[in-house]
């Protein structure tokens, strides 16, 4: 017996050990710079603060010339930012840093949690393997951002998918919607299993799809921000499938070259490949669980090809797929007449475990230091910190900056919730606002109207600009400006006032 109750706590104890080496390996990485690595978990966290601060659902008067202008604003994060709260006390940098360790362990443990419910033989050794199947997947780990849940979400949807457990899915999907407006993949797993059902099993298996259905219209309808969330969706999500790269909203929605995918993918190219290898070295009917991870990399891997933040599905799932194409071969007992057949399926099961344990930790060893030289390089967590000191200390409150550059709106949101601002976290809200407006704004950033200030202050009605120092045309043309009288410069940022006409 005694040995026994051993076992049983050591299995007990795996989940345990598991995320400890998940989180240490995520910490190693994060802290290898005192800075985010994006900016827009300087925004997350801070909204975390003021729903911690002020309420749950905090007015929201930063973007007036967008779809998230006060009266119609959808937090599309909202569940995930009720979950940072808890990192919100004390500095709120360094609890972003420890959300996204923390939050990467969990969804890695869900992959491990994955395997574990399908039985895969060395589950512990593939989960282990998150930590090294791909630098630029890690480095979108260490991101305070909703991804990294959302791979925890769809870990699980996957395992209660095989498991049969479909009723468990309304609940998961219904959180889903409330987390993150990526929803739609939960339905898109069911379908691919609903197809993989179809065409190993020829029969119709509606069941994930109809309570997976029915948690999303649920989570729709039922939500804190009905009817808003319904209107921001579809023009938030519309835009992106149509044409990601109709209006510049960041080198995420940009593929990789093949050159880059092969070098910060690398590992996860070969897991999916070493997949299909293992399919026709089993010698055997692919089984449902196989067909149904094959297309939902199959899928990820597409989407991959159009926008390079899809770098956050596609490796763990190629791993997810390669792991149960192996599967067959690792419980495989040796027989005599198989001894000649082919050297893998010659091999003895601990010589697999060996085989797997030795990739596993090249991958290892070569991304976790990959990561962390790109983590280095991320901008300092102090831009624009002294330029939105100045703003706060030397103007009303509400007063509204026109910045030149969406995507410095995180981190002044950030250190100045004192001013409102033109636009930010994606030009589209202003495109979709204002489709005029966003032209006209897109032309003074790029220097191509002269004398800006006038049209400044009579179609933005905003008194103050922010500008970075790369602006450099636009700093042209507002030398030349009568109308724009520098007030603050430092080695980051220029703040200009506008003058009345």
């Amino acid at each position: 017996m005694l040995p026994v109750k051993i076992s049983m706590r050591i299995r007990t104890l795996i989940p345990v050990l598991l995320f400890i080496l998940f989180f240490a390996g995520m910490t190693i990485i994060q802290f290898a710079t005192p800075d985010l690595p994006d900016n827009d978990g300087f925004y997350h966290i801070k909204l975390a603060w003021l729903m911690r601060t002020e309420s749950l659902k905090p007015d929201f008067p930063w973007l007036p010339l967008s779809i998230l202008n006060q009266d119609e604003f959808y937090d599309h994060h909202f569940l995930f930012h009720v979950v940072l709260i808890p990192f919100t006390f004390g500095d709120l940098r360094l609890g972003a840093k420890w959300a996204a360790v923390t939050f990467s362990a969990l969804s890695f443990l869900s992959v491990w949690y994955l395997f574990h419910r399908q039985k895969i033989p060395a589950s512990a050794l593939w989960a282990l393997a998150l930590l090294g199947i791909s630098d630029a997947f890690l480095y979108r780990m260490s991101i305070t951002r909703a991804q990294s849940l959302s791979l925890a979400v769809l870990a699980l949807a996957l395992a209660w998918i095989l498991d049969g457990k479909h009723k468990h899915l309304v609940v998961l999907s219904f959180l889903y919607v409330w987390m993150y407006d990526a929803f739609p993949l939960i339905l898109a797993i069911a379908g691919l299993h609903f197809l993989a059902v179809l065409l190993m099993e020829r029969r119709l298996e509606f069941r994930p799809i109809l309570w997976v259905g029915i948690g999303i219209v649920s989570g729709l309808i039922i939500n804190p921000y009905f009817p808003n969330n319904l209107i921001f969706t579809y023009h938030h999500l519309l835009p992106k499938l149509l044409d990601a790269t109709s209006v510049s909203v960041g080198n995420e929605w940009f593929p990789y070259d093949t050159g880059q995918l092969l070098k910060n993918s690398l590992p996860a190219l070969i897991a999916f490949v070493s997949g299909a290898l293992a399919l026709g070295l089993a010698g055997r009917k692919m089984d449902l669980r196989t067909t149904t991870t094959f297309l939902i990399a199959l899928l990820f891997g597409f989407m991959l090809f159009k926008a390079r933040r899809f770098v956050e599905y596609f490796p763990p799932f190629a791993l997810i797929f390669s792991a149960f194409a192996w599967a067959p071969l690792f419980n495989r007992k040796r027989q005599p007449a198989e001894s000649n057949s082919n050297f893998f399926s010659g091999l003895r099961p601990n010589l697999h475990i060996i085989i797997l344990a030795v990739a596993v930790f090249a991958g290892i060893i070569r991304s976790i230091p990959a990561t962390q030289i790109r983590m280095a390089q991320s901008k300092p967590y102090d831009l624009y910190q002294d330029a939105s000191a100045w703003l706060v200390q030397n103007t009303p409150a509400g007063e509204r900056v026109f910045q030149t550059d969406w995507d410095d709106f995180p981190r002044l949101f950030f250190y100045n919730t004192h001013n409102t601002y033109l636009v930010g976290l994606d030009p589209t809200y202003l495109q979709l606002y204002d489709s005029d407006l966003y032209d006209v704004w897109v032309k003074i950033t790029r220097g191509e109207v002269e004398q800006p200030s006038q049209i400044i202050w009579t179609r933005f009605s905003a008194r103050y600009v922010h500008t970075d120092l790369d602006h450099k045309n636009f700093l042209r043309q507002a030398a030349n400006d009568p109308g724009l009288i520098e007030v603050y410069r430092d080695g980051q940022a220029v703040i200009f006032e506008v003058l009345k006409p």
